[in-house]
């Protein structure tokens, strides 16, 4: 049922935003970014690319679940 990336990894390089490597705009070439939360717009062009990590990291990203309190 998942292919666990391996559907991913045959497909090839995907253009996206890389945190940890310099990123180089497709379209104009420059290397300054505005990172949001899903994509990065580059900020010489403003072309977007979406975030590699998915945003799944930051402040409040996992909350607890908890059960409202019964009135008496």
């Amino acid at each position: 049922m998942y292919d666990f990336g391996l559907r991913q990894a045959l497909s090839g390089y995907r253009i996206a935003y890389r945190p940890q490597e310099t990123n180089h705009c497709p379209g104009c070439g420059g290397t300054h970014w505005m990172i949001g939360r899903l994509t990065a717009e580059c900020a010489f062009c403003a072309t977007a690319l979406p975030l590699i990590a998915g945003g799944a990291s930051g402040n409040g990203v996992m909350r607890p679940r908890t059960l409202p309190a019964l009135a008496a």
